[in-house]
């Protein structure tokens, strides 16, 4: 097995301004722009950007993703489902991520990881190009050591944990399933990590239970946005950002 990484380093903020276009595109104009969110939550502390460019288009456009790419100074993580026209969307801008995420038009948001196991000799072969391209290549997954095991063999070299399941416990105050759920995100990210693979995570964490996932040691980023945009409105971008920055550092030593 491959040397697990320094587990020292600060855990790092990427925030998905999706949300900020979803308000935009309910009027159909140009404002809120979520380029200027991105550019917003950089200097307050974002140490990325994420954004996910779906094919019906319902928030992120892509004017969007040209935007970002030419205005961002941090990287840009762009998410996308696994079809041909996003590989040559990514292919054509080459941002610094690209992560993979299972995509239905009839969810409201990603409802689970991606099935590697079932689309593996595929999607071994859609990787390929984004990594000869330059593009670090992230699996949205389940903390399953099968599809974890499948993504390090196909040729991701980052996977993000799925922690919807996780929040939704907390909000429910279900503390068996939360228990659970985060001893699973606990020995997967081990797992993980002792592949070689960088261990992200994400989906639904707020405020009140950010905590129990960024002292997870080899979790080395947490992507979060709905949370976010929505704290914004009662306190703005920059005062929400800081808030989870601290939450995150003060587990983090």
């Amino acid at each position: 097995m491959t040397t697990p990484k320094d587990h020292s380093r600060p855990l790092r903020l990427g925030v998905n301004i999706d949300h900020v276009a979803t308000v935009r595109n309910a009027r159909g104009g140009p404002v809120p722009d979520p380029v200027r969110a991105a550019l917003m939550a950089a200097e307050a502390g974002a140490d990325g950007i994420t954004a996910h460019l779906r094919e019906d288009r319902r928030h992120i456009r892509d004017a969007d993703i040209e935007a970002l790419m030419e205005h961002l100074t941090v990287p840009l993580n762009f998410e996308m489902a696994a079809t041909d026209e996003m590989q040559q969307i990514a292919l054509r801008h080459v941002p610094h991520a690209v992560c993979l995420v299972p995509e239905k038009r009839e969810e409201r948001t990603t409802e689970g990881g991606l099935d590697v196991l079932r689309d593996d000799n595929r999607l071994a072969h859609y990787i390929a190009p984004l990594r000869e391209a330059g593009c670090r290549v992230s699996i949205f997954i389940a903390a399953d050591k099968d599809q974890i095991t499948a993504a390090h063999r196909i040729g991701a070299q980052v996977i993000e944990l799925h922690t919807g399941a996780y929040c939704e416990a907390v909000i429910e105050g279900d503390t068996a399933t939360r228990d659970h759920e985060l001893a699973q995100m606990v020995e997967m990210a081990a797992y993980a990590d002792s592949l070689g693979l960088e261990v992200h995570a994400g989906h639904g964490l707020t405020y009140d239970d950010v905590g129990p996932v960024a002292a997870i040691p080899q979790v080395v980023e947490l992507n979060i946005g709905h949370f976010l945009i929505g704290e914004s409105i009662f306190r703005g971008l920059g005062p929400a950002i800081a808030e989870m920055r601290a939450r995150m550092d003060a587990v983090r030593g």
